[in-house]
């Protein structure tokens, strides 16, 4: 696979991760450009990262003004806008992106690839010579740490070389990712991975709160807290034991851990967090109906 130009449409916190992850790893400013709407973020991104930054998305697109990345020709948009308004950003870019019909990655939650199609094509008649190649990404917040988890959706236009593209772009803000199969697949992964950091976040605050009812220091009780998650986290990543036999070898029969864990399942905590995990999945289904319609 030949170093892609990647042009990033929206400069927030999770273009910030790709663009510094791809930079580290010796992916050249050259083959790099971030369309942004607000002049300081732009003048930031440029300082700290010296790419080529764009208030307009379709020249960002196409290069026209660059500088660092002048002569590159685009061949992969990843799309990090705000769901409400990629609508009327996609429409605004789709002549650039049927001349150039660069690799679309998507990483704005909740929007299907028939939405984006619709976006491009508002007469509905597009040929297969007519189609833009489009995946559907979601990372999550660890990723701005570079502990991120990721699922990717390809539609079938997408070609073998562009799957590596995105694999490509991927691996620089997640240590686990996967395909799936069906589109459908992509709410599945927002429920688990990419809403998953605030259902820790949860758990790991109310460890902390009551670990200062206890009478410790509240950094103290919350450091606790975060290393215990991040070492179980390691111990299953890196172990053979699946997550109920690690969950067992620690909980010894009438003993603190096992008091704990009866209390919690009287209590419907493994419930609770299904019952989440699933309302999370539903509410992208309906997201994606109210998005369908802008």
């Amino acid at each position: 696979m030949t170093v892609p130009t990647i042009t990033f449409i929206g400069g927030g916190n999770m273009c910030e991760a790709i663009l510094s992850g791809l930079l580290k790893t010796s992916h050249p400013q050259s083959h790099i450009r971030v369309s942004e709407p607000f002049d300081q973020r732009r003048e930031y991104l440029n300082s700290k990262y010296g790419v080529d930054v764009f208030g307009d998305n379709k020249a960002a697109i196409t290069g026209e003004g660059a500088k660092v990345s002048a002569g590159s020709p685009v061949d992969v948009v990843v799309l990090a806008v705000k769901p409400q308004v990629v609508g009327t950003v996609v429409r605004d870019v789709a002549p650039a992106l049927l001349k150039h019909k660069p690799l679309v990655i998507s990483i704005v939650a909740g929007v299907a690839i028939k939405d984006f199609a619709r976006w491009i094509h508002p007469d509905g008649a597009a040929g297969p010579s007519d189609a833009v190649p489009f995946v559907r990404l979601m990372p999550n917040t660890p990723a701005l740490v570079g502990e991120g988890a990721a699922g990717m959706y390809a539609e079938d236009t997408v070609n073998k070389e562009q799957r590596a593209q995105t694999e490509y772009v991927v691996k620089n803000i997640a240590k686990e990712y996967f395909w799936v199969d069906k589109e459908s697949g992509i709410d599945a992964v927002t429920a688990i991975s990419g809403s998953g950091p605030a259902y820790f976040f949860l758990i790991l605050e109310a460890m902390e709160k009551t670990g200062v009812e206890m009478g410790l220091d509240r950094t103290v009780a919350g450091k606790l807290a975060a290393q215990t998650a991040l070492g179980a986290a390691r111990m299953l990543l890196t172990g053979d034991d699946d997550v109920e036999t690690l969950r067992r070898k620690v909980t010894s029969p009438n003993g603190t851990t096992h008091a704990a864990i009866e209390r919690m399942i009287a209590d419907k905590v493994p419930e609770g967090v299904s019952n989440g995990v699933l309302a999370c999945r539903a509410r992208c289904v309906s997201l994606a109906d109210e998005f369908g319609k802008l």
